[in-house]
């Protein structure tokens, strides 16, 4: 029987309904993973490293050639102002070009570790690509997360099979054009539209699937990781923050001010690394919150089609609702609202999931906007007194994706990072997955690592060979 499912992507903008997608019945998908293992099986043997690179670099290049489309269609079905939307795809194309670059190192002969040599004997070890690999990716950062992924499986000659989320689901439809056009073989990139938690878990069961990668939030990395439970397969998962800031008494005021702002509430705050509270050291802290007071005063918050709005709305009225209670639940629990006035905060679209900017003072860890993901954006400050302190609420959390200290003592910074609990600690900056570092999330934030040289482990198992001469 034909799944009746229909997918309807809603314009964060205006709440009015702009793209439509059917989802796939049982029996399509079951044919869909049967065509994945074989072309899984082919590709593998008949392409080599150098084969795939070539095509990686011409889909990266088609997709760039496409830039502007493609951004246009990133600011209609997520939100993000015009004006930062061409550098998403850019950003994503240096990333996986990067990737490309480095992947002979890691995937081709240099990677290939060999034993002591030893009369009559020959042994080494061979990495091998897993099978067919299941990518389940966000809204927030599309081509950026789904690069983080396909890019390495595809190198290590692995087939793909692609759910992107119902709220950018054209995504998949331009990447793995793109890959086709290139010359990748057919149904090496495939992909389904669908939303049923149910089919989800069904394909997830697989065992045609012989690796997942999540990126998203916890309930549903813990969703995904429940219905892979019952068979030995690998998941990586990447998943929420709650990252910190913590200024320390030394800064530049400006400065830190609107590099903080800017890390909070870029993209609306909907990012997993954005920066998610803030700790300031009594010394400097009215004067700190004074200096973000005037960064907010500057920003500009519309229609995201208007090249000079630099926030959009969030995605979704269920989203704007949860950032608002964080909100309301800090202020009834003694915070308060120091929001500076700004005529397009107090002038909202009429229509759309838009919040204002929003800054908060005398915060604590009673408070959920200190706690839980908030994915707003939101600015929640509070004061510390030490070092110390702000190390210790920094660690006081479920979460631990990325993490910054702002400070003039590069040398004391990088002793305090030593002791924070995240996969990534920045000094003097925030909000930057750099592609040459392991991307990885600590405690709740996820398990696994995408980007760098370790990126491409999840998407390999080792093979080692022993061979003996036969004896005379």
């Amino acid at each position: 029987m034909m799944s009746m499912e229909t997918l309807t992507t809603i314009s964060p903008s205006t709440n009015i309904p702009i793209v439509t997608r059917h989802g796939v019945s049982s029996e399509e998908l079951s044919a869909i993973l049967e065509t994945a293992q074989a072309a899984f099986r082919s590709f593998s043997q008949s392409t080599t490293l150098e084969q795939r690179q070539e095509i990686v670099s011409r889909a990266l290049g088609i997709l760039q050639s496409k830039k502007d489309a493609l951004a246009l269609e990133l600011t209609d079905q997520m939100g993000r102002p015009i004006s930062y939307t061409p550098s998403e795809i850019t950003t994503a194309i240096k990333r996986g070009s990067y990737l490309n670059r480095i992947s002979g190192s890691i995937l081709g002969d240099e990677g290939v570790v060999a034993g002591d040599a030893e009369r009559g004997f020959k042994r080494y070890i061979k990495r091998q690509p897993v099978g067919v690999v299941l990518i389940i990716f966000a809204w927030n950062y599309p081509y950026l997360i789904l690069v983080n992924s396909l890019i390495p499986a595809i190198l290590a000659g692995n087939a793909v099979l692609l759910k992107p989320s119902p709220q950018t689901p054209t995504v998949v439809e331009h990447v793995a054009a793109a890959f086709l056009q290139a010359g990748l073989p057919k149904d090496v990139i495939q992909y389904f539209h669908g939303g049923s938690l149910s089919q989800l878990e069904t394909v997830v069961r697989s065992p045609q699937i012989n690796h997942i990668c999540f990126t998203g939030s916890v309930a549903g990395g813990l969703s995904v990781q429940r219905a892979a439970s019952d068979r030995i397969v690998n998941v990586g998962l990447e998943l929420g923050g709650k990252d910190p800031a913590y200024v320390r008494g030394d800064v530049d005021l400006a400065w830190a001010a609107g590099e903080i702002v800017d890390g909070a509430i870029f993209n609306s705050g909907q990012s997993c690394c954005a920066i998610e509270r803030v700790y300031v050291h009594d010394t400097i802290y009215e004067s700190f919150v004074e200096e973000v007071k005037r960064v907010l005063t500057k920003y500009r918050v519309g229609d995201p089609f208007d090249n000079k709005t630099q926030i959009g709305p969030v995605i979704s009225k269920r989203a704007k609702d949860t950032v608002l209670a964080h909100i309301a639940n800090a202020l009834s629990k003694g915070a308060k609202d120091e929001t500076p006035s700004n005529e397009t905060f107090e002038n909202l679209p009429p229509s759309g999931n838009y919040v204002r900017p929003t800054l908060l003072t005398g915060v604590n860890h009673d408070m959920i906007v200190m706690t839980e993901e908030t994915f707003g954006p939101v600015i929640p400050v509070m004061k510390v007194r030490s070092d110390e302190e702000a190390v210790e609420l920094m660690n006081d959390s479920e979460f631990g994706l990325t993490a910054s200290i702002w400070t003039k003592d590069s040398v004391l910074a990088e002793k305090l990072i030593e002791r924070i609990e995240a996969g990534t600690v920045f000094v003097n900056r925030a909000d930057y997955p750099s592609p040459d570092l392991a991307w990885t999330g600590w405690k709740n934030s996820g398990q696994g690592v995408t980007l760098s040289k370790f990126g491409f482990e999840q998407f390999v198992k080792l093979k080692s060979y022993h061979l003996k001469d036969y004896p005379n």
